[in-house]
């Protein structure tokens, strides 16, 4: 069975959010825990993240919503070899007006091909990236890409539940991970 880590973004993901409902139904998933969920600061991020990455038993998959896709993305050439895969999900776009102030150190993003496989998931009507921009960064960053329909930010307020078809969707892409 495969071991999982979500990575919330800004305020943690809470309890009507699809990351939440994962970890409360399925034991394989695990969240990262940084110091300030509030205030996010890219190197105690990092560090939660890689703590995490470090207390899983089997390289997990990194399962990421919003900001915490950027940590992915910035972590990307430390965690190489340490991890299955990455899905991320509503990745945000920095320059965006929308984009939280406190978020501005997950900005200046890498632009090279990620070195484990990577899944984009985006909503065609998300208020902080345009489908075009978060598309044109998968190919960039060598990421499959799903347009999922106007889910808004896909996350808690989206009303999305348990979200199925973004578990169909993860479970579809650790089918198909290269080992």
């Amino acid at each position: 069975m495969a071991s999982f880590i979500t990575l919330p973004g800004i305020g943690g993901s809470g309890e009507t959010h699809w990351q939440s409902y994962w970890e409360a139904y399925d034991p394989s998933f695990t969240r990262f825990q940084p110091t300030d969920w509030e205030r996010p600061n890219l190197v105690d991020w990092r560090q939660a993240m890689e703590a995490a990455i470090d207390a899983s038993k089997e390289p997990p998959v990194l399962v990421a919503h919003s900001l915490a896709c950027l940590l992915v993305v910035h972590a990307a050439q430390q965690i190489a070899g340490r991890v299955r895969g990455a899905v991320l999900v509503a990745v945000p776009d920095p320059s965006s007006p929308a984009f939280p102030a406190e978020a501005t150190g997950f900005g200046n993003l890498p632009r090279y091909s990620l070195p484990f496989s990577t899944l984009i998931i985006a909503s065609s009507n998300d208020p902080y990236a345009a489908p075009e921009y978060v598309r044109a960064l998968s190919r960039e960053w060598g990421a499959g890409f799903v347009d999922v329909g106007a889910c808004g930010y896909i996350n808690g307020t989206s009303n999305l539940g348990t979200w199925d078809q973004g578990r169909m969707l993860l479970d579809a892409f650790c089918a198909g991970i290269r080992a």
